[in-house]
């Protein structure tokens, strides 16, 4: 059974509150004003950068969002504190769209239109820190039931969230932003011994 932390319920009940009001108010767009949209399009307005992360397109989206984040997330609020912990995820759910929008701006430039959601962009910058932190720590994957290090846990999510993208929806930009902004900040705190 998970042994989830004050901050972490508190995350999970602000991501499962917004995803109720996005389904039980929908006539007033909440989704469309909360989502990313594309830099180049009339809908983006620079506060989506924060508000993206807390909605979600489905209840299998924010389901296996929230498993992860109860999964891993926990332990390290534990090792933080809740004011470093909060800063982190937010800091890499912001650099998780930054560097989504940006790309999309910069690099895929025809691809423009489109719009993001969802706590994974956070969610990846979790996984990266736990690799980062618990090298070492062997965990268990429900299938196949194997333990693996949680070095290479990022990678085996990264996979398995790129294999099983079938729709071509997933935004795995920003899975890779989290991440990228997550090892960014460990780096850092680690070069100030924080």
């Amino acid at each position: 059974m998970f042994n989830v932390t004050p901050l972490v319920r508190n995350i999970i009940i602000v991501n499962v509150v917004i995803f109720l009001l996005q389904n039980l108010a929908s006539q007033y767009g909440l989704t469309e004003i909360m989502a990313l949209s594309d830099i180049r399009s009339g809908n983006f307005r620079p506060y989506q950068f924060f508000t993206y992360m807390f909605a979600h397109g489905s209840f299998g989206h924010i389901f296996f969002n929230m498993l992860a984040f109860a999964s891993f997330a926990p332990i390290l609020e534990s090792y933080w504190g809740d004011k470093k912990f909060l800063l982190f995820y937010i800091a890499t759910g912001i650099g998780a769209g930054v560097i989504y929008g940006l790309l999309n701006y910069f690099v895929f430039t025809g691809a423009g239109g489109g719009s993001m959601l969802g706590a994974s962009g956070a969610i990846y910058g979790i996984l990266m820190a736990f690799g980062l932190l618990f090298p070492n720590l062997e965990l268990m994957l429900l299938f196949p039931p194997i333990p693996i290090k949680a070095k290479y846990m990022v990678f085996v999510m990264g996979f398995i969230t790129y294999a099983l993208d079938r729709s071509g929806t997933v935004a795995h930009l920003a899975h890779f932003g989290g991440a990228f902004a997550a090892f960014l900040i460990i780096m850092y705190w680690k070069s100030q011994g924080k």
